[in-house]
């Protein structure tokens, strides 16, 4: 059975335990964790959030560093040294993500163009793949708009390179912002998809609760049904594409059922 939850990124400028705490208070159990700076991968802090994590019966099925939006420059950069330096941290990371309980690490990569030719990009991928893999962590490949991973052509080519390892993370949001269908993602990289990112849309707005928009979610989820996916389903929204906690809670309650009734 398909796990729902919540992105605790959907309350980000929050700070994030606060954002955290409120997922808890809706009685949402699975959640994706945004770790925003540096002092949230401190244990202080991670014992805090794992306090809370333990009291509401909590599931983290995913972690997403802060340094994401820089990861072309500290681990995917003309600078190797730079990239040796920087696994020190990303290990770390994982530390945290396994102490949270999580499987999944989201890694954006490289923008477009980099200063890196695709097979130092793989190759380096690969190599953080298998230091994940020490921590019992999965580094997964996000499509993001403006890097290469935005393109299914890329990610299928990534895919070839690194071997069956490689996994992606679905965000059906980033893929309509770069152009492309979901189903595009689903038909090259099927066996590769480990963890998916939802919003609704509309024409004027691509970022929305499910229910919202006008995004055919049925036939979304019974194309992941044919797959065999059985990752977990995240809201990852902006906390200017709803006015209230609420309106999460109604959203995660709908895609629960369309994912239930469709299991059934």
């Amino acid at each position: 059975m398909n796990k729902v939850g919540i992105s605790s990124a959907c309350f980000y400028p929050e700070e994030t335990e606060i954002s955290f705490r409120k997922i808890a208070d809706m009685g949402i159990k699975t959640c994706e964790f945004f770790i925003n700076s540096p002092r949230e991968i401190e244990d202080e802090f991670i014992d805090n959030i794992l306090n809370i994590k333990n009291k509401y019966g909590m599931d983290i099925v995913s972690v997403h560093p802060y340094g994401s939006f820089a990861e072309s420059f500290s681990l995917f950069s003309s600078y190797y040294r730079r990239y040796l330096d920087y696994i020190s941290l990303y290990r770390r990371f994982f530390e945290v993500t396994k102490k949270l309980g999580a499987d999944i690490f989201v890694v954006h990569g490289i923008k477009s163009p980099g200063s890196i030719p695709d097979e130092e990009y793989f190759k380096r991928f690969s190599e953080m793949i298998d230091i994940a893999s020490e921590y019992g962590v999965i580094f997964a490949q996000e499509n993001v708009v403006l890097h290469r991973s935005e393109s299914p052509e890329f990610l299928l080519k990534m895919k070839n390179a690194i071997g069956e390892k490689f996994k992606v993370v679905l965000d059906v949001k980033q893929a309509r912002r770069a152009g492309y269908s979901p189903y595009e993602f689903i038909e090259n990289l099927s066996e590769s998809i480990c963890h998916i990112h939802i919003s609704d849309s509309n024409f004027e707005d691509d970022c929305l609760p499910v229910g919202a928009g006008d995004f055919d979610f049925n036939k979304f989820f019974a194309a992941c049904r044919e797959m065999k996916y059985n990752g977990a389903y995240i809201l990852e929204l902006y906390n200017h594409s709803f006015h209230s906690a609420n309106e999460l809670l109604q959203a995660k309650n709908i895609v629960e059922k369309m994912v239930n009734d469709g299991n059934n």
